[in-house]
């Protein structure tokens, strides 16, 4: 009811917003850089931020943008598993007859991530999310995984996402070797305020409205609750629009953000 009271023609701070309706914040150009000069020279790349930061949505760009004749791509959300239980579900991914063996596993990956580069010229880019669950032994195998002996060449570019404990984990002795592989890395840092009002506005004018509906005041309100996250901040506007509905009001103050932040905090 609140998108016609306001005359939008969509909701443009839902989730599931279309990729190519993305908002150029500092983090998603900095991310998007790093992405792109990773997908070059191939190797490992480490995402981190705080939840709902972007970092998804991120990923979701880049993938979307990598040409399908040219990557092959392998999105993994399960992080809180075994070896084992990691090893299959990677070989699911590569359409890889799935055994019950990791050495036969570990052979089987490494022979297809080969033979997609040499013989179907595709470069594998293997993401897994939520990577601060994985386990130790998972984290040592995926820089033998990776290593294909003497060769100097990399097969696959791998990304870990997850939230900034990531870099602590990585940053213990027991994982040089593979902190050691990784070439590139980013720590979301979460929308700025000048950056907000920018979304704000561009969101608005995404579905077809081009009057202010936050006020000054309003639009810090919304940087100061949201804690940097892009999900936060979507959460809180959608309540705003609710309540403002509900007051028949057209224009957005402080007032209405605190009482949205509340009633998003019970939820």
């Amino acid at each position: 009811m609140y998108k016609a009271f306001f005359g939008m023609e969509f909701n443009p701070f839902s989730k599931g917003i279309d990729t190519k309706h993305y908002f150029e914040s500092d983090d998603f150009k900095q991310a998007t850089a790093r992405l792109e000069h990773l997908k070059n020279i191939k190797g490992i790349g480490v995402f981190t931020g705080g939840p709902g930061m972007g970092k998804t949505f991120a990923m979701r760009c880049f993938v979307n943008s990598l040409n399908p004749n040219l990557y092959k791509v392998v999105y993994i959300p399960l992080s809180t598993v075994t070896v084992i239980e990691f090893y299959k579900s990677l070989a699911y991914e590569l359409d890889i007859e799935v055994s019950c063996r990791k050495i036969d596993l570990f052979r089987d990956i490494q022979s297809r991530l080969r033979s997609l580069v040499t013989d179907k010229k595709l470069t594998p880019v293997i993401i897994i999310d939520e990577a601060q669950y994985l386990k130790t032994a998972v984290l040592d195998d995926l820089k033998l995984l990776l290593n294909f002996e003497m060769d100097s060449k990399n097969y696959a570019t791998l990304i870990l996402t997850g939230q900034s404990v990531l870099n602590h984990t990585l940053s213990k002795q027991v994982h040089e070797a593979l902190k050691q592989r990784v070439v590139i890395s980013y720590n979301f840092n979460g929308i700025s305020k000048d950056d907000v009002e920018k979304y704000i506005t561009s969101r608005f004018e995404l579905c077809g409205v081009h009057n202010k509906i936050f006020d000054d005041n309003a639009t810090s309100a919304l940087h100061a609750c949201s804690g940097g996250s892009v999900r936060k901040l979507n959460s809180v506007i959608e309540r705003c629009l609710m309540i403002a509905y509900s007051q028949n009001k057209t224009t957005i103050n402080t007032d209405i953000v605190m009482a949205a932040q509340n009633e998003t905090e019970l939820m």
